[in-house]
């Protein structure tokens, strides 16, 4: 018997049912290895012999929620210490990260062509903050695509690319981040807000609980920063609370891949008590 797992077909994308081998292929060892999981071993060997690439996930792929992560412009700068250039003054996308899975199918690789008639949008409300380069975007969108959107794709609405991205969108300018805060009399300033406030706010809005993230002060500083808002949702695409009762705290999120400064500490959830709700940097003008 084979050992089997769910991973969308890269020519015809429906989900359907593929061999748990890397190299995309598992010989029948049926008769001498009658171990499911030495034959998996066994498949590896071959692929590792053969160089072969093809589809490879790790642990396990089952997801509950799918997590809208909001970012604030003038926080990722600070983050990784890049001063950016004219970042926007409104928060932007991060991701709709499905939670506990990455990478569900490797070899579902990121095409810009599938997008296309997205992209005036893509621009504006999911930029990557810290290069203006219309390739660095790309090489943003296509990490999001192959970490979080492979996995998204065992829903039916989100399974391809184009449905991704362009639900994605959808839901951010649904839940209208930028426009509730400024209804709710929470904007950047030089003076701090109480985190409870940020959340009972956003909880008087939505109706679930939100996740709040800060870049924790450095050395010398009292305030956190705000930085990240994420809001929830189920399969169903029904916002949800965002952490269940018992839950285990989040772990820190690690700082922006590769482009991080190496003091940058990384995104934390809020500690209650004030944070610094940065007001956007303008760019100076010569006299």
């Amino acid at each position: 018997m084979s050992t089997f797992r769910e991973t969308p077909d890269t020519a015809s994308r429906p989900w359907k049912a593929e061999p748990l081998c890397p190299c995309g292929f598992c010989p029948d060892f049926g008769a001498m290895e009658p171990q499911a999981g030495l034959r998996v071993l066994l498949c590896l060997a071959l692929c590792g012999l053969g160089g072969a690439r093809g589809v490879w996930s790790s642990g396990n792929q089952e997801w509950k929620k799918l997590i809208m992560v909001h970012h604030w412009p003038t926080t990722v700068c600070m983050e990784v210490g890049n001063s950016c250039s004219a970042p926007p003054d409104y928060w932007t996308i991060h991701g709709l990260w499905p939670d506990k899975s990455e990478e569900c199918n490797r070899s579902w690789h990121f095409n810009p062509e599938e997008i296309k008639d997205l992209l005036p949008d893509m621009k504006m409300y999911w930029p990557d903050l810290l290069h203006s380069s219309p390739n660095r975007s790309l090489h943003f969108w296509r990490h999001e695509w192959e970490k979080h959107g492979t996995c998204a794709a065992q829903l039916d609405a989100l399974n391809s690319q184009k449905k991704y991205f362009g639900k994605s969108l959808g839901l951010y300018k649904d839940l209208a981040l930028n426009s509730i805060l400024q209804k709710l009399g929470i904007k950047p300033s030089n003076s701090s807000y109480q985190i409870s406030d940020i959340k009972d706010a956003l909880v008087s809005a939505y109706g679930v609980a939100p996740k709040v993230q800060c870049l924790p002060p450095k050395s010398g500083e009292e305030l956190q920063t705000l930085g990240q808002i994420e809001l929830c949702f189920t399969k169903d695409l029904q916002l949800r609370n965002c952490t269940d009762p018992g839950e285990p705290a989040p772990h820190r999120r690690a700082p922006w891949p590769a482009r991080a400064a190496a003091t940058s500490l990384g995104l934390e959830v809020c500690e209650d008590g004030p944070a610094f709700y940065p007001p956007p940097k303008r760019p100076t003008t010569g006299a």
